[in-house]
């Protein structure tokens, strides 16, 4: 399969006549690699040791005709599903219909026209590499569908000595420990929830790619669940001396009906990107502002904008994609998989809104997402 500009599909010839060898590689040899034969034996080991894509065989050969070339050739297992192209000077049906009975899968007439040999072995070649992208496809969605299957399990498993670690630490708290464990028992806990939010990130794209990612809705605060979203980014940046400013609308109802966890995990996500892209004592901002709203629902936008490292033009396609990272150096220096940006798509997606961004490399990133929330 053609692959690249410099990996060439093949061929083989197989033709007693040494003419039309050097006939067929004028015509055909730019664009394929050739391979050629003058006896049907030797075109049959030829077949098997190279795998050529299209094999161009002459039926009215000394010793082995085309025929029994043919028959070999479907017979066998390493060459059974290269299509074979008849090269002769024969015109009758009887021929043709015989060929055909055997496997061949077109003609090509001697005297060779030009345009018509490029034309038949071209469609060969273009049927054979879309079998093979279908293959290579297939497989490959097999191999994604087993690494995130594989994935969900190792997570399922990690969750409960996970939840048993956190929990051991909250009754090591409770139990009045020496002073100086105290900033042993910080390390641990912040650590342990790190690991938490990546195995409940990874077990969102398994539910993403399984297509089983569903919200929850409920009433709830917006005002309560930011307050709460703050009370853990804010230690975050504070430590690293950034200053952030929220500027909520006065017209942003206090009550919503919707997946108040899901929410809280975008706007969460963000903040911490924002924070974590940000050089110390840099500045994020978020503003949130109502879009519309009648009786029963409203839409709302929420922007985040940092003073950060930014992302190029050629990183943008990818920002949105599973395992996407817009910088991967930058990336493993704060820590993340790249996930939460494909799982906050997907939350804003289903609550009928959409996020985008606009960025300038080092001068910042402002991402922006609307939602809709029952009243």
């Amino acid at each position: 399969m053609q692959v690249s500009d410099d990996v060439k599909n093949s061929i083989l010839v197989i033709d007693d006549e040494n003419a039309n060898i050097i006939k067929l590689t004028h015509i055909l040899g730019s664009m394929y690699t050739i391979y050629a034969s003058k006896n049907g034996m030797n075109g049959i080991k030829l077949a098997k040791s190279n795998l050529p894509d299209v094999i161009l065989l002459d039926i009215l050969m000394p010793d082995m005709d085309g025929y029994e070339v043919l028959s070999v050739l479907k017979s066998t297992e390493e060459t059974k599903d290269i299509p074979v192209v008849f090269i002769t000077g024969l015109t009758g049906t009887v021929d043709e219909e015989k060929g055909l009975s055997l496997g061949a899968a077109d003609y090509i007439t001697k005297p060779f026209n030009d345009t018509i040999v490029k034309l038949r072995v071209h469609n060969q070649i273009s049927a054979v590499n879309q079998t093979r992208l279908k293959i290579e496809k297939e497989a490959a969605e097999q191999n994604s569908k087993a690494k995130t299957e594989f994935l969900s399990r190792v997570s399922h498993e990690m969750l409960t000595p996970m939840n048993a670690i956190m929990g051991m630490m909250q009754l090591a708290r409770m139990s009045n420990p020496p002073s100086e464990l105290s900033g042993i028992f910080d390390e641990i806990d912040t650590a342990s929830s790190r690991l938490l939010e990546l195995i409940n990130d990874m077990l969102d794209t398994y539910a993403i790619e399984k297509g089983t990612f569903r919200l929850d809705s409920s009433r709830f605060s917006f005002d309560a669940m930011i307050g709460g979203i703050l009370s853990v980014t804010g230690l975050h940046m504070e430590y690293k001396g950034q200053i952030f400013f929220y500027e909520p609308e006065n017209a942003i109802p206090d009550a919503l009906i919707g997946d108040e966890y899901r929410l809280a995990q975008v706007i969460q996500s963000l903040l911490m990107n924002a924070s974590n892209f940000t050089p110390d004592g840099g500045d994020i901002r978020m503003s949130v502002a109502v879009v519309s709203r009648d009786a029963e629902t409203v839409t709302m936008r929420v922007e985040i904008t940092d003073s950060g490292i930014g992302i190029s033009s050629k990183q943008r396609d990818d920002i949105f994609k599973i395992f996407g990272q817009a910088d991967v150096s930058e990336t493993r220096r704060v820590g993340g998989m790249g996930l939460g940006l494909t799982i906050s798509k997907t939350i804003v997606e289903q609550m009928g809104g959409a996020i985008w961004f606009e960025s300038e490399p080092g001068k910042g990133t402002t991402f922006m997402f609307t939602f809709n929330a029952g009243l």
